[in-house]
């Protein structure tokens, strides 16, 4: 009886590896992507780098082009919608990032407010619910007498700063990078390294939707980045930011067909991508082709796919993923 019992587990187990096994080499197939959206909006890329006069080489790993999913979701956007409460609701947001609440109006949707301690200008899009800061460095330049501080926790510090005004979305939790920039003259470069940085870079992307990262139209740089300094004080820390954030509706997607990995190759050598970075000379070796999902910083209907294509160099260049059926003028 005993050994019927664990002959039977031991069958079970075994079955269920053969069934995963199987199922790895044969997937089931996938139903008809639903397209519920209709035609898609082309995607709005901005105005990119000419790829006029480059010519590409594929060297991935393996030599070859990828096997791209057959579909991808496409997610709706909420686009912010402006009401009476606007204002207060920016001045309430100015309050809570330092700032003062008088706000000086520069446009029919665009306020400037001044921080309470330190030459710092914060402008708000009341419009677009998107903002960005700048510090009077020549005013005061104490923030850079101290290096800035390690990475990690220049991020916590960012995190921490929109929290304290509400400005923290759950799904800006993705990959998070940075860089540590020296000031020459007018100019930021890029630093050797901490010791040697007068600034650090965060850059705060969103998480990965149907296991693809996020992507914006100005490659390694998020739509949400801030410069931190190595200031003791906390309104002396945030030197610059920039912060164009909105909201995708994870209840509501779509299915779309996605084009195959030789079709987006033709598209790239023809000229048909939007280049994000030229990175440098005229061949450009591809090492990298992968599906993302495209994070337009702008006001958008849909949150879509895009295969993209990473070079040397610094390279990067991306074409829509949704079949071109698909789209509409």
């Amino acid at each position: 009886m005993v050994f019927g019992i664990i002959a039977l587990i031991i069958g079970r187990i075994a079955l269920g590896g053969i069934i995963k096994l199987y199922r790895y080499f044969f997937p089931a197939a996938l139903p008809p992507p639903t397209v519920a959206f209709g035609k898609l909006p082309v995607i709005p890329f901005p105005q990119g780098k000419s790829g006029e006069g480059l010519t590409y080489s594929l060297e991935t790993p393996d030599g070859t082009l990828p096997t791209l999913s057959e579909q991808s979701k496409v997610y709706l956007m909420q686009k912010p919608s402006p009401s009476l409460l606007s204002l207060d609701d920016a001045i309430e947001k100015a309050a809570g990032l330092g700032y003062t609440t008088e706000a000086e109006e520069i446009s029919q949707t665009l306020y400037r407010f001044t921080h309470k301690y330190v030459p710092a200008v914060l402008q708000y899009d009341i419009a677009s619910n998107t903002f960005s800061i700048s510090y009077d460095l020549a005013e005061d330049a104490s923030p850079l007498e101290r290096i800035p501080p390690p990475s990690e926790v220049a991020a916590a510090t960012v995190r921490s700063y929109l929290s304290s005004a509400d400005l923290l979305p759950e799904d800006l939790t993705g990959t998070t990078t940075h860089s540590f920039l020296k000031i020459e003259g007018e100019n930021l470069i890029a630093a050797l390294g901490q010791s040697d940085a007068d600034l650090v870079k965060i850059n705060l992307f969103r998480k990965s939707y149907d296991d693809l990262s996020s992507v914006t139209a100005r490659g390694n740089e998020s739509n949400v980045w801030f410069m931190i300094s190595g200031g003791k004080e906390r309104s002396k820390q945030i030197i610059a930011a920039e912060f164009h954030y909105f909201s995708v509706d994870e209840e509501q997607s779509a299915t779309y067909p996605i084009k195959t990995a030789e079709v987006v190759w033709e598209e790239l050598i023809n000229g048909q991508a939007y280049i994000a970075s030229k990175g440098e000379g005229t061949s450009i070796v591809i090492r990298r082709v992968y599906l993302a999902n495209y994070d337009p910083g702008l006001p958008s209907d849909f949150f879509q796919p895009v295969v993209v294509f990473e070079g040397d160099g610094g390279f990067t260049a991306y074409t829509p993923a949704v079949t071109s059926d698909y789209y509409g003028e």
